[in-house]
């Protein structure tokens, strides 16, 4: 029989005891053993034995091999004449901080968590009770958000007293808000939480990303490893293709994209294991709770930092059929305001700064709910809460299944993305060779789409803090991001930027604003994932689409705007905040 967890058998009047401390539910504790008989205590003592056997040799190579490494570290300080000191971001130092978090994470899931959720955690809940009651009333959260304004105001008055130019993107973050209470659906019916909560949380994103030292330096290191990581692709591309089409001329179907492989086999893999879906709950219910979304909302949003727009509904599928238009509205716009990581080489190829993608993704996940409540508010009841929905498993049989499936499910994204970029560089061109002829037909030199999209974003790039001189490339490679794809822009951009054409600042910026999926193309894959997944809610799914489109683009213009009014002056010397190195490696063939 089973008693809080110690299993225990009686036989010949004699007590004979097989004890294994495990999860106080006996579901967890079979499962954890993997048996099938609950009165089988040589199984469960066997079982345990193994258990802490293998913990115990783990823990102890850890040990091994810690002591080793800082052994080898002290030795090397000792006679250390550069780079000397600890290198969080490398070496000894990311070491440390790996296991650091490790085995903090496993304290406190194993051991802390269990044993203070029924003791501490009932203790405090009413003292966070009494806080979420004097937090309720209209008056102190009024106070409360006057506080927080002031204390931003306060800051940017001492941060930009030198330059006021600088708070140009505060006009900007009006003009954006002011249209999307323009292109709202239900205008009355605005909930002012999620919108206040999302420009606040976009801020402080952005001061710890941008200009804290320790989190530009956190971001910067998680850049570098991306880069570092997805760089190990050309492995195994220069063994199928040859060194030549990777390393010596890097053509850019072979080289760049072959990276999509190798970043969809480790996403399948981290799905099959369950890591995704907690990093993703986990991420969506924070959102939730700050904001005030619904759960489906803060997920989707959340999960669109690391994946697509087209797989990432494919985590709430059971769900989509039950969505209210808000929902769908959010769900869809938070595809279109952020990037995924399985193109991020790519960006990287054209020179796009890791650091700054990465970054961008972050801001981008409350910034979208922000303006998607603004653009379509919540008029329905919402069928899905944190108690009733369940996140989906992985289908694959086993972790090579999964590590296949991945691979080869990036196939039809690759396919995807070089179809696009053949069809929309010719349409482009062929764009251009049309207008030039209509121009010359009336005397007008050098008249283009670019040209078009030049003049037409050219205030938006203004009021977002690029210096009137620069506007109009920067307008150009916005344009081209919204009407062709996010791809030629930032070859656009690398261009630009290669060549010194625009500054420093104006490259950062024009990388935050264009760093989504919001295009005519990318819509009609939206549109077609989500009616694939509910058939039934095709209509209502195309009726909120094009307000997503428009979500997904004021998103990213809103992230550009924080990017603008933090970047302070010494990165606005000529120059690239971009990868040069990447670039100058990654030339289109």
């Amino acid at each position: 029989m089973a008693l809080n967890g110690v299993y225990t058998s009686t036989a010949n009047g004699d007590q004979t005891s097989a004890s294994c401390i495990v999860d106080s539910k006996e579901e967890i504790a079979l499962s954890t053993f993997g048996l099938d008989d609950a009165e089988n205590p040589e199984k469960v003592q066997r079982s345990c034995i193994k258990r802490y056997t293998t913990i115990g040799i783990v823990n102890g190579c850890v040990v091994i091999f810690f002591a080793f490494a800082t052994k080898r570290y002290i030795q090397h300080e000792q006679t250390c004449v550069s780079n000397c000191g600890m290198q969080w971001c490398d070496g000894y130092g990311m070491l440390v901080l790996l296991l650091g978090f490790v085995y903090a994470g496993l304290l406190y899931f194993l051991f802390l968590k269990p044993r203070l959720e029924g003791s501490l955690y009932r203790k405090l809940r009413p003292v966070g009770s009494h806080f979420q009651r004097m937090f309720q009333t209209r008056t102190s959260k009024l106070s409360l958000g006057a506080v927080i304004v002031l204390g931003f105001a306060v800051f940017l008055y001492f941060d930009t007293r030198s330059d006021a130019s600088r708070l140009m993107p505060l006009t900007g973050m009006i003009v954006l808000l002011a249209l999307s209470v323009l292109a709202s659906k239900h205008p009355k019916k605005i909930n002012y939480r999620p919108v206040c909560m999302g420009l606040l949380l976009q801020a402080i994103l952005g001061l710890v990303c941008i200009r804290w030292d320790v989190g530009r330096s956190i971001f910067a290191c998680i850049g570098a490893k991306v880069d570092t990581f997805l760089g190990y692709s050309s492995v195994g591309a220069a063994f199928v293709y040859g060194d030549a089409l990777i390393n010596q001329y890097a053509v850019f179907a072979f080289a760049v994209l072959s990276v999509i492989y190798f970043f969809s086999f480790f996403i399948s893999v981290l799905y099959y294991v369950g890591a995704m879906q907690w990093i993703v709950l986990k991420l969506g219910w924070i959102l939730q709770s700050l904001m005030g979304t619904t759960v489906c909302e803060g997920i989707m949003a959340a999960a669109n930092i690391f994946l697509g727009m087209s797989e990432t509904p494919l985590i709430i599928k059971p769900y989509v059929k039950d969505l209210t238009h808000s929902e769908l509205h959010s769900v869809m716009a938070s595809g279109f305001a952020t990037v995924s990581g399985t193109v991020l080489a790519a960006y990287i190829s054209f020179g796009a700064s890791p650091g700054h993608l990465i970054t961008a993704s972050v801001i981008s996940a409350p910034a979208v709910l922000c303006v998607a409540k603004i653009i379509y508010p919540e008029v329905e009841e919402s069928k899905t809460t944190s108690k009733n929905i369940n996140i989906a498993k992985s289908t694959d049989s086993s972790l090579v299944d999964a590590a296949c499936n991945g691979a080869s499910s990036a196939i039809s994204l690759i396919l995807g993305i070089i179809a696009n970029l053949i069809a929309f560089v010719s349409f482009v061109a062929f764009m251009n060779g049309v207008l030039a002829w209509l121009g010359m037909l009336v005397g007008l030199e050098g008249v283009s789409l670019e040209w078009f999209c030049g003049y037409l974003f050219r205030p938006l790039a203004f009021v977002m803090g690029v210096s009137w001189k620069d506007s109009e490339h920067v307008g150009q490679v916005i344009g081209i991001k919204t009407v062709v794809n996010e791809f030629v822009a930032y070859q656009r951009l690398g261009e630009l930027i290669r060549d010194e054409i625009i500054t420093k600042r104006s490259a950062t910026i024009a990388t935050y604003a264009i760093c989504g999926f919001a295009n005519p193309s990318s819509l009609g894959i939206m549109i077609g994932a989500m009616s694939a997944m509910a058939p039934e809610r095709r209509g209502s799914i195309t009726s909120v689409s094009f307000r997503s489109f428009i979500t997904g683009s004021i998103a990213c213009f809103m992230t550009a705007c924080i990017a603008g009014l933090l970047i302070d002056d010494f990165q606005g010397s000529r120059g690239s905040s971009l990868n040069m190195t990447a670039l100058s490696n990654s030339t289109v063939v």
